[in-house]
């Protein structure tokens, strides 16, 4: 039994014990974290905190759950001289991440070309396991893909050069080196290009359906209720995930010493300085240009699509990108800790920056107000649009939710839900389902998420971010 204390409404910690090198906190309402607690997720947070270098405290954001060796939610900074790096803070699915893409469509324009538009989105872009983009890169394309980020997609003209002013980063993480990836990542990778995948990946035709603060909404682009957006989730597919395996697996095999100690193996690390953990920074880097690029070539076909269903020019319909963020990366950030500025590694793993207005990393459209947050819900529930605020600092290291939090596993939903059920549902909530595969709709069961507004309602109470607009879906890709 984890011992929780709790320290604010929404604030709880588990306090400092055993191995532990600093407390963990949780940021959750008593409904959340009594959710938590019918998992991992606590036990898995004080296991991160026994970790090397970890600075102040590990932290789990109001959509915590369990995880691989970090819960999905976490956050952690480690010194940059004395800690580590670890693939179980970061994810399998490196730089899985949100845009968000207004245009100036409304609702009633929309709706009677949406089963055209859904269909033409579908057909140019393939989703599921394994699918393969319209693309094919010779290598060396590819290495300009992963080492070169967004800067690539601007030059081949897939991106407008105004597109990487609404990335977090620019779409760009510097370091990144093909020669420290796999042959075997390399080949799963290279045809991937522009492809949404499984699991809980989608893209979303969304309207907004409320507006909490007009001025910031307004600079953002999202002017009214009842426009039109869309939302795209996903990160690095098969390049990604074959990174994490070969690098957790090097990791196991070369530092079998490091294994017996832990309290848990898929925590297993190498110290950031490392030979080791240099060359898995370069390959994540690789595997977050590469999902920068790959949401980019959807948005390049969903720009496509729109002209072609519309008979109009995509700049003419006003598909510009509102922002775009990672929620599976690390980082190395300064922040204040023991009121000095310090040098870290930030792991966010299922959780997303939320700069604050002023932040000197921000691109300049949003340094007066501060950084788009995106918090996205499930199949026929609420998504979020959020703006970063400066309690996040000393709260989170400037981190945010990054989505509803799954409470249901795959196979309970597909134990307790059938397909039609869930479609005919949904249906008549008004929201259209466009799906690879039976199972990928019924393992995505809104019923297997947490409730979204009760994760953005803490998110908002507690200052990380606040509330700027909701959106909802009329339709949905799955893979």
């Amino acid at each position: 039994m984890v011992n929780v204390k709790r320290l604010s409404e929404y604030i709880w910690e588990i306090p400092r014990e055993g191995k532990m090198n600093v407390p963990a906190r949780i940021y959750a309402s008593e409904k959340l974290l009594n959710k938590m607690k019918e998992d991992r997720t606590l036990e898995q947070a004080k296991n991160v905190a026994t970790l090397p270098g970890i600075q102040k405290f590990a932290a789990v954001m109001p959509d915590g759950h369990q995880g691989y060796g970090f819960p999905i939610g976490g956050v952690a900074a480690f010194d940059i001289n004395e800690g580590i790096i670890t693939p179980g803070g970061i994810g399998f699915d490196i730089n899985c991440g949100v845009r968000i893409i207004r245009t100036n469509l409304r609702v009633e324009e929309i709706k009677p070309k949406l089963m055209n538009l859904i269909n033409e989105i579908f057909r140019n872009i393939p989703a599921g396991v394994g699918e393969t983009g319209k693309l094919r890169l010779a290598f060396g394309q590819f290495k300009e893909v992963v080492e070169e980020g967004l800067r690539w997609a601007v030059r081949e003209g897939y991106a407008w050069k105004r597109d990487q002013y609404k990335i977090e980063s620019y779409g760009y993480l510097e370091g990144a080196d093909l020669e420290a990836v796999s042959e075997v990542a390399i080949r799963r990778g290279i045809d991937q290009l522009g492809t949404l995948g499984s699991g809980n990946h989608f893209l979303e035709i969304q309207i907004v359906d409320k507006i909490f603060d007009p001025d910031i909404a307004k600079i953002m682009g999202i002017e009214e209720e009842g426009q039109v957006t869309i939302m795209v989730h996903t990160g690095s597919r098969g390049f990604g995930h074959q990174i994490a395996s070969d690098y957790l697996s090097l990791f196991t095999r070369r530092f079998r010493n490091i294994v017996k100690q832990l309290p848990d193996r898929e925590l297993i690390y190498a110290y950031f300085n490392s030979d080791e953990g240099q060359n898995y920074w370069k390959a994540m880097a690789a595997a977050a240009n590469f999902a920068w690029n790959n949401r980019q070539l959807i948005t390049y076909w969903v720009r496509r699509s729109f002209e072609k269903v519309f008979k109009a020019d995509a700049e003419d319909l006003g598909l510009e990108l509102v922002y775009d963020i990672a929620h599976n990366i690390a980082k190395i950030e300064e922040h204040r800790i023991d009121g000095k500025k310090r040098k870290v590694i930030v792991h966010r793993k299922g959780a997303t920056r939320a700069f604050p207005a002023g932040h000197p990393e921000l691109v300049e459209e949003y340094k007066e107000i501060g950084q788009p947050v995106i918090i996205p819900g499930s199949m026929g529930t609420a998504s979020y649009i959020l703006l970063g605020l400066p309690d996040a600092e000393d709260l989170s290291f400037m981190s945010s939710a990054h989505g509803a939090g799954r409470m249901l596993s795959r196979a309970a939903a597909k134990r307790q839900y059938r397909y039609h059920e869930v479609i005919d549902r949904l249906r008549k909530i008004g929201v259209i389902i466009k799906s690879t595969t039976k199972i990928g709709v019924v393992e995505e069961v809104p019923e297997a998420y947490k409730d979204v507004d009760e994760v953005v309602r803490v998110t908002h109470e507690l200052k990380i971010s606040k509330m700027v607009a909701r959106l909802r879906p009329l339709a949905v890709i799955k893979g």
